[in-house]
This record gives C-alpha cells, sequence and structure tokens, in this order.
C-alpha cells in the first residue's frame, strides 16, 4: 500500500541492490544487518511481493524485485529533486525558469550561457517554449515565461525591458533554377512582383506587421523550415537569417538574389533578451541575463 510506503524502505531496497548483500548495505547505510533484513521484510509485507530470493548462499533479487528497484531510483530522485527545488526557493531562487525564443533566433551565441546556468544551478528546472514569429513575446505578456530571447517588431513597447544582444543579418536568396537567379541584375520591384516571396507571419495574427514586403504575390508561413523547404524547391524568394542559409549557399541550393537600391532590407533585425517591467526576474533569471550581457558585450 503506497500509504505505508517509505523513502527509507526504498533506499535500503536500492543499496542492497548497489552493494550485491544485506551486510554490505548495512555498512553503507551505518546500520546493523537486522535493521536492513527488518525494513526488507517489512516492505515485502505491505506490498505483498518477495523482492528477494532467499533460498541461496546470498539473497538474489527476483524479477519483480529488480523492477521495483527500478521504480525505487526513480522516486528517489524524483524526491531528491522535490527536496532541491524547496532548497532553493528558501535560498531564494525561483521554483523555475521559462523562457521563450523567437525561431529566428541562433541557438550557437546562447548555448555557452545556457550550459554555465546549468552549471551554477544545476537542480532548476527550465523550459524552453520555440513557437512561430512572435510567439516568444506573446508567452512572456501571458506570464508563460520569465525571460524572451526574440525580435521586438517594429520596436520593445513601453511595458518591456529589453537589452539588445546582437544583430542577425538577412540575406535575400532564391533557388538556382528559379527564373530570377537568371536576370543577370539586381531585381527590380517590377521583376519582383509577379514572383511570390516567401513570408514569415506571426501563427496568431497573420496579418499583422510584415516587413520588407516586395511581390504582389505572397505565401506566408508560420514554420520556419517549412519556409525554407519551399525555398529551396524553387516556389520563391525571401530574405533569410545568414546562419540558417550559410550551408545551403556554400553547396548551392540556394544562390543570393541582388535586389535594386530601391529594395534594400529595412535593416538588421535586433535580437532582444526582454522581460516584463512590471515583472521582476528571480535570481537565476537575473543571473542568466548578466551572463548573456557579459558575453555579448565582450
Amino acid at each position: 500500500m503506497i500509504e505505508n510506503l517509505s523513502l527509507d524502505q526504498l533506499r535500503v531496497l536500492v543499496t542492497i541492490a548497489e552493494t550485491g548483500s544485506f551486510s554490505a548495505a548495512g555498512r553503507r547505510l551505518g546500520r546493523v544487518q537486522s535493521a536492513i533484513s527488518q525494513t526488507v521484510a517489512g516492505l515485502e509485507a505491505v506490498q505483498g511481493v518477495l523482492l528477494f530470493d532467499r533460498s541461496g548462499h546470498r539473497p538474489k533479487l527476483t524479477e519483480v524485485g529488480r523492477l521495483l528497484v527500478d521504480q525505487a531510483r526513480m522516486v528517489l530522485a524524483s524526491a531528491a529533486r522535490f527536496e532541491a527545488v524547496a532548497a532553493n526557493t528558501r535560498a531564494g531562487l525561483e521554483p523555475k525558469l521559462a523562457l521563450a525564443i523567437d525561431p529566428l533566433v541562433p541557438s550557437a551565441p546562447f548555448i555557452d550561457s545556457l550550459r554555465a546556468l546549468r552549471d551554477t544551478f544545476p537542480d532548476l528546472p527550465v523550459s524552453f517554449s520555440t513557437e512561430g514569429l512572435g510567439g516568444a513575446e506573446r508567452r512572456l505578456r501571458q506570464g508563460d515565461a520569465a525571460l524572451a530571447i526574440c525580435l521586438l517588431l517594429p520596436a520593445p513597447a513601453d511595458d518591456i525591458v529589453a537589452l539588445p544582444l546582437l544583430e542577425m543579418k538577412l540575406k535575400p536568396v532564391i533557388a538556382p533554377d528559379h527564373p530570377l537567379a537568371l536576370l543577370g541584375r539586381p531585381a527590380t520591384r517590377a521583376d519582383l512582383e509577379p514572383h511570390v516571396q516567401l513570408v514569415l507571419s506571426d501563427p496568431v495574427t497573420i496579418a499583422g506587421p510584415s516587413y520588407g514586403l516586395a511581390s504582389a504575390r505572397l505565401w506566408r508561413f508560420v514554420d520556419l523550415q517549412r519556409r525554407l523547404d519551399m525555398l529551396l524547391a524553387g516556389f520563391g524568394w525571401c530574405r533569410m537569417p545568414e546562419h540558417l542559409i550559410a550551408q545551403d549557399l556554400a553547396e548551392g541550393r540556394l544562390v543570393p538574389l541582388s535586389l535594386a537600391d530601391d529594395l534594400a532590407a529595412p535593416g538588421d533585425l535586433i535580437i532582444y533578451a526582454a522581460r516584463m517591467r512590471d515583472r521582476p526576474l528571480g535570481r537565476s533569471g537575473r543571473w542568466l541575463l548578466d551572463n548573456l550581457k557579459a558575453r555579448f558585450s565582450a
């Protein structure tokens, strides 16, 4: 019965499995062998199963015993995490850190900061959400994320504290067999208008702000990878973050699309670390923000 089950009984069971005998488990736990035997007998009686075969020289785990040892390990690990979260909260650490990241944001620059966060707060539960364009800011506003690594278009709102981290360059590209790739000169607005432009849109407000539109025919996507698939297949042109297409350009699956001067991109996109002004970050959130700031300022 679960109400009569104790963590101590599970700890004894796991220790016997790890050390190979009741006497060795007793030495590790600082108990006499009779106390270990009594704990196991009590566990077997309450649960109504035989955990050890005692017919040989040494007790051996039964089949159900081996299965329950695995279950006991998981329960003990969960209990350890329970205690760690409580201890962290007493020390001023938030129970969890929820992060939201825009799909356009490159992962590589943030890996070192996230690794350092894990090493500094090893018991901190961290959750990530990556949705379509605008999803990270929406998570932040809804209170589902404490910190967002995201674009803020057209500019950060007054109720958001935003730290600029890096600039992301967008490059016009096209499949090499697309008619626009064969012009031999910079494409004008008249050249672009009959061809499809592949546009990344907010999945919630698809008719929301759009930037750098130059074609009369728009195919809108909320999935960045799906848009890349359509780009590689030659369905249209678009501006893509350089880090996402570097290999495709190097291997010839995409080629740069030269645009006339009046079609220049609206500027590099700025990636921010953002929080709501009225919701200060907890201890780990402040630590991560300071770490990001130090890395990118360097």
